[in-house]
């Protein structure tokens, strides 16, 4: 494990052309492979989550040809992957673990699916629960209700109504969604028990869907109604498909804009963006910060407030908690609190991000206070307390947290980021590109 020291830095200015969308990018390499015929994706995004997805579909007997400037070529099955029996690893992938467990639920066939360590510590059995409901057979190997999990052979037998939770993770939906249209002889109506989060991830499942022929009602905010199967190849070919900048990725260099003097603009999400993350822009617009939106670009150009200074907000996070990790630091910067309401998923995602967000800026000075589904955040009291751990900022193997804390570099002090390669899973050429538009 390296470190890199990073900063102090005055001004961020500059043009950046986003890598695609991680949450775009598995979905459609799932929906292209279940597919008939073959479909070339377009900016696919080329980092670890993504390669785990590949990597699974070839073990599965498809053929995915990644060829130059991050195009990807699937040769779908039609709904039926080619090999019955696999042992699959996942990595830390929840985007490539979750809708693939509910797809190869389908299938008839035995299969094992693990991670690593942490995989191993985030919860699937609001997912298993609903696929137990039409007749999946899987168990889990070490502990009841995360993975590693063993989906046997059996026979699925739909429903008219399939039940699941939607306030620990919306990837459980979105998998179910995906996959139970391979089997519907009849419409199945999926009914959401209690609040369901990150609501916007599952407007990018339906888009998604919709582009390769199948259409799902909403008759309620909490039921989606899966149509029945009118043919062997539920999903159709796509062709072509060019897959969006992600928004996610986005966040960091909008921030950048706002804490950094600007004008920074983000080139590959704008007011046509299917993804919910975009409002971080909102975000940083109620904290004072001048934003031009475009078709398919972003603009940052500093602070409208009189006195220069961002000013600290509360925001509702329920439907972007990934990028609140981005307003937490922020927060750093702006007068008065910032808080962050509703991130209770945080604390099962790829750290417990809560605690770790809560750790890593005390140790730079902020005024930080948690909750169980809240944190606020206030800058240092003044520059003398600003501080710069010599022990660096700990990253938990948690990509977020490597990119949140660079904008941390625009504090008076440099700062060491621990383990920065951790980006791999998103954006691998993260802090190369941080570097071409700060000063």
């Amino acid at each position: 494990m390296h470190d890199i020291t990073i900063g102090p830095f005055k001004q961020a200015q500059g043009s950046i052309f986003l890598p695609g969308s991680k949450s775009i990018s598995n979905r459609a390499l799932l929906l292209a492979a279940l597919s008939s015929g073959a479909t070339t994706l377009k900016n696919l995004l080329d980092a670890d989550d993504t390669q785990v997805m590949r990597t699974a579909l070839r073990q599965l007997g498809l053929t995915v040809t990644d060829q130059a400037n991050n195009v990807c070529v699937v040769e779908g099955c039609g709904g039926q992957f080619p090999v019955s029996e696999a042992d699959l690893f996942m990595g830390n992938a929840g985007t490539a673990i979750r809708p693939l467990t509910a797809a190869l639920a389908m299938q008839g066939g035995n299969y094992r699916l693990s991670g690593v360590a942490r995989m191993h510590e985030r919860p699937i059995r609001d997912l298993v629960d609903g696929l137990r409901q039409v007749g999946a057979k899987i168990e889990y190997e070490l502990v009841q209700g995360y993975p590693p999990i063993q989906i046997s052979a059996a026979e699925i037998q739909i429903k008219d109504v399939v039940k699941v939770r939607g306030d620990v993770s919306s990837q459980f939906l979105t998998a179910l969604l995906m996959a139970l249209p391979l089997v519907a002889k009849e419409p199945v109506r999926i009914e959401v028990i209690g609040k369901l989060i990150s609501r916007p991830y599952i407007d990018i499942t339906l888009k998604l869907m919709a582009r390769f022929g199948v259409n799902v009602t909403r008759p309620d905010q909490q039921s989606f109604v899966i149509p029945a199967k009118t043919s062997d190849a539920v999903y159709k070919r796509q062709g072509q498909l060019s897959v969006e900048g992600d928004a996610s990725s986005a966040s960091y260099f909008l921030a950048l804009g706002a804490i950094g003097g600007g004008p920074v603009k983000v080139v590959g999400v704008g007011r046509d963006s299917i993804q919910g993350d975009v409002a971080l822009a909102d975000a940083l617009a109620l904290m004072g910060a001048n934003i031009t939106v475009g078709e398919d670009w972003i603009e940052v150009d500093g602070v409208k407030n009189a006195n220069g200074k961002l000013n600290g907000i509360t925001v509702d996070c329920t439907e972007i908690p990934d990028v609140a990790m981005t307003l937490a630091v922020v927060a750093l910067f702006a007068e008065g609190p910032t808080r962050l309401n509703h991130v209770a998923s945080w604390r099962v995602k790829e750290t417990d991000r809560i605690a770790a967000m809560a750790k890593e800026l005390k140790k730079v000075g902020a005024i930080v206070a948690e909750g169980a589904d809240c944190i606020v955040v206030q800058s240092p009291i003044s520059l003398m307390n600003w501080k710069s751990p010599a022990e660096g900022i700990d990253t938990y193997d948690d990509h977020r947290m490597a990119m949140c804390f660079s904008l941390a570099a625009f504090g008076p002090n440099a700062l060491k980021i621990n383990d920065p390669n951790c980006v791999a899973k998103t954006f691998p050429t993260y802090f190369a590109e941080f570097a071409k538009v700060v000063s």
